[in-house]
């Protein structure tokens, strides 16, 4: 088979794209998923990510997102964006995009090569504050550190990952954060699935910017974080103790394009 594909990265999350709406692609191949993903062997990404056709006239297109380990996963929001800048390539949607993913609807974006997702509503009625973990669509594990270069992100982010509190849960992701300025925090993701560091991670920091909140590290509902791979702002309104357009919002660009055999 040969697949037609595009490589695309936001803030260095990085993602194969398949045009799927012919539903050509074998999406129970899990194997063959994770060759594509690996970086000796294969195409190389943190993920593949197929759009596919809408599942109702309301929307413009599907995600079905799957981690480098070949499997379908939750919610990935530099994913999300990465792809509402691939339908917009495609010529599914001018500027303003309705889709849906495996956390339900979603609403984009795209103004001058940055794209702006919408995502899901999150509560924090039951966050604990001493121990911070919320699900942002995929779920997250929070950690502040004064120095967050010094951290073995992969090591210590794998020890929580597969801790016994997450087991029964399919394991977390595991954010490492320092706060630099009042609105403003560095963040390092270890990502289940992928099983090391990525660049960045747009689930990540959304739950990052809503547990400071939450927590009282920042009063402000705009807040701005850099990854290794870039910087991206997260800004919400707050309800009680309900979060709501809470917007990801960053730049989505194509690396390359090309044909594999597999």
């Amino acid at each position: 088979m040969k697949l037609n594909f595009y490589k695309y990265h936001g803030t260095g999350n990085d993602f194969i794209m398949v045009d799927n709406r012919m539903a050509s692609f074998p999406k129970n191949d899990t194997n063959l998923i994770h060759e594509l993903c690996h970086r000796r062997f294969g195409i190389g990404a943190d993920g593949l990510i197929l759009l596919e056709q809408p599942v109702n006239d309301q929307e413009d297109f599907k995600m079905v997102y799957y981690n480098a380990d070949g499997n379908q996963s939750s919610m990935c929001g530099n994913g999300g964006r990465c792809l509402v800048a691939f339908a917009k390539f495609l010529g599914v949607f001018e500027n303003e995009t309705v889709f849906s993913a495996i956390d339900g609807k979603h609403k984009g974006i795209v103004k001058d090569g940055i794209v702006s997702l919408k995502m899901k509503d999150i509560s924090a009625e039951n966050l604990n504050k001493k121990e911070l973990f919320l699900d942002t669509g995929s779920p997250h594990h929070i950690l502040f550190s004064e120095e967050v270069g010094d951290i073995d992100v992969k090591k210590e982010g794998a020890i929580i990952r597969y801790s016994d509190k997450y087991e029964s849960d399919g394991g977390t992701n595991v954010d490492f954060v320092q706060q630099t300025g009042e609105d403003s925090f560095l963040v390092r993701t270890y990502e289940r699935g992928v099983e090391d560091e990525t660049f960045s991670c747009g689930t990540g920091v959304t739950a990052v910017a809503l547990a400071v909140h939450a927590v009282g590290k920042t009063q402000a509902t705009t807040v701005h974080l850099e990854t290794p791979g870039g910087k991206l702002i997260v800004s919400f309104e707050k309800e009680g103790e309900n979060y709501k357009n809470i917007w990801l919002t960053g730049p989505a660009k194509n690396v390359f394009k090309g044909v594999i055999e597999c």
